[in-house]
């Protein structure tokens, strides 16, 4: 799975947008552009879809290697991930916890 494609899978299920070839369709005839949302990239997309998805707890920090981690509960379901960012972690992190499978993405 692609990064884009996650990030299509992400704004349907959690977001509750309907995902077009070029943009999401928010309701209320109102839409964003696909390259305005990108949540593995941009931390303030990534605290938007956590926001979004509600979840039980979360936490995450920095790594010793230099990266970053996340752990994320949603519906009593938890998602873990490591990434070079905290977008990236945090995202994946939720993608998992919802039980999305993005080993590929990494």
């Amino acid at each position: 799975m692609t990064i884009d494609q996650l990030n299509a899978i992400l704004a349907e299920r959690i977001m509750g947008w309907t995902v077009g070839p070029e943009r999401f369709m928010m309701g209320d005839r109102r839409w964003l552009p696909r390259w305005r949302f990108q949540p593995a990239t941009r931390l303030e997309d990534a605290f938007r879809l956590l926001e979004r998805a509600a979840p039980q707890e979360y936490a995450m920090g920095a790594a010793e290697s230099g990266g970053f981690w996340a752990r994320v509960r949603i519906a009593g379901t938890t998602g873990e991930a490591r990434g070079q960012s905290q977008a990236r972690a945090m995202t994946l992190a939720i993608a998992r916890a919802v039980g999305l499978k993005v080993d590929g993405c990494e």
